[in-house]
């Protein structure tokens, strides 16, 4: 385990042949000094990082209290913070000789920032996606086939996440001589979550680096959204060894957690594996795997990262969650007050910031990890407010 109790290889035959050749190859580049240089110079001259650390000083006004600030990753190139971890991983497969990447992917930003950087290294793409998210996010859709991508609907089980991961498991298993699994949350089987983290993290070091500049201190609270967890394991690995910082992930409360009809996996959890590895997961009394529902398709993940599983347990981040509704309001807030449009997935951390700031000291600082932009959810959210838009 690489997580006290969490983490593993829980896979077998083929897909464990292609873990042991990625954890090979990744054990051998995480600490060369000349790829993490053509990494660093990818995530500057391709993500255009370092992404803003943005003081939110209308939302600080109309809330009172703490000041807010927002990491802004929905400035990347992609419009999300997953272009990070799709640069480094597809720089891995490269150096490995793999000429086609398969992906799955949720709200689709994953999808494009895979799509994106295959077309980048002249590589074959293949993106796996349930068809419950391909209705919700048809923006995506087009743009990865655009891209050059090939979009594999997946209509089996409840039709989202879960089901293009495992999709995308089985598509690799056969083409794994040929090709990459660039996974894209921070959850699988020993070594994805930490590699992950590892192309991740820089989030959290900009937010340390960028405050210290401009306040000359470390923040009071980091804030972000969990489905996998990759955007948050990105924004709390700097501030782990800091006791002093308060670090949140905010889950998908979708409906109310009292109901069924939510993807709260560490509040609501058990020990499980899913995925090829043990974490924590939503599961059914006969152990198997349950439905989830989240208006966001990039949160509506029955399991976890097996790190965040792991903090939760040692009590490191405290693990809350937001509604659908909580979520949609702050979305609409943080658009009239600021001209931010968030991605839904991030409105569920900016939800819970919407909380505590205004209980909070003046003197004190939150810092939301705005993992994504929201272009891709307003014609969703038009239609949670019943409001249909003519195309």
């Amino acid at each position: 385990m690489e997580f006290g109790e969490f983490g593993g290889q829980f896979v077998s035959g083929t897909i464990l042949k292609g873990i042991k050749e990625v954890e090979t190859a990744y054990e051998k580049v995480k600490g060369d000094p000349e790829f993490l240089a053509e990494f660093h110079r990818y995530l500057r001259e391709v993500a255009n990082r370092p992404s803003l650390l943005y003081e939110a000083k209308h939302l600080t006004a109309v809330l009172g209290g703490a000041k807010i600030y927002l990491k802004r990753e929905d400035l990347n190139h992609t419009g999300a913070h997953k272009i990070n971890n799709a640069l480094g991983q597809a720089l891995l497969a490269k150096r490995m000789g793999k000429t086609k990447l398969i992906a799955e992917t949720g709200a689709g930003q994953h999808g494009v920032a895979t799509a994106t950087v295959a077309a980048l290294f002249g590589m074959d793409c293949e993106i796996h996606m349930g068809l419950e998210d391909v209705l919700k996010q048809s923006l995506n859709v087009y743009r990865m086939e655009l891209l050059g991508a090939k979009v594999v609907v997946v209509q089996d089980g409840q039709k989202t996440l879960k089901e293009a991961v495992d999709s995308a498991l089985i598509s690799w298993s056969i083409q794994s001589d040929t090709a990459f699994y660039l996974l894209g949350s921070a959850v699988g089987p020993h070594p994805y979550p930490t590699m992950v983290r590892d192309f991740q993290k820089v989030i959290g070091s900009e937010i340390r680096s960028q405050l210290q500049h401009c306040e000359n201190r470390l923040p009071d609270i980091v804030i972000a959204c969990v489905g996998g967890g990759s955007n948050a394991i990105g924004a709390f690995t700097e501030f782990i060894p800091f006791s002093n910082v308060e670090l949140i992930g905010v889950e998908a409360g979708g409906k109310g957690i009292e109901t069924q009809y939510h993807a709260a996996t560490i509040t609501k959890g058990k020990v499980a594996v899913i995925h090829g590895m043990k974490t924590l997961c939503l599961t059914e009394a006969d152990g198997e795997i349950s439905p989830v529902y989240s208006l966001s398709a990039g949160l509506d993940y029955p399991g976890v990262g097996p790190e965040h599983a792991y903090l939760a347990q040692t009590k490191r981040v405290t693990y809350v969650s937001a509604t659908d509704e909580e979520a949609v309001q702050a979305f609409e807030l943080l658009a009239k007050v600021e001209g931010i449009i968030p991605a839904i997935e991030s409105s569920h951390a900016l939800a819970e910031a919407i909380k505590r700031a205004p209980i909070m000291k003046k003197d004190k600082i939150i810092v939301v990890n705005l993992s994504g932009r929201g272009d891709k959810d307003v014609k969703q959210i038009a239609r949670y407010r019943h409001i249909e838009l003519v195309d």
